[in-house]
């Protein structure tokens, strides 16, 4: 039997009190995974190669020694 003939079985068993929470649920758990499943591309989206490119801007002197490592040089 498959997971659908399972649950389909299980359901014809109960009341009908029950099966409108099931219902319920289920259109919550749908309800859910839309929304991670859509907040997880924009994170893909916002997270792309060179995403961050022009946005960070370091000093002319960044491949300099610093001063505190001078006396160690």
């Amino acid at each position: 039997m498959t997971l659908d003939t399972d649950i389909f079985q299980t359901l014809i068993k109960m009341p009908e009190s029950l099966k409108k929470e099931i219902l319920h649920y289920a259109e919550y758990l749908l309800e859910k995974h839309a929304k991670i499943e859509s907040s997880q591309e924009q994170l893909e989206q916002f997270h792309r190669y060179g995403s961050w490119s022009g946005q960070i801007i370091m000093s002319d002197d960044f491949d300099e020694p610093l001063e505190d490592m001078k006396e160690y040089m």
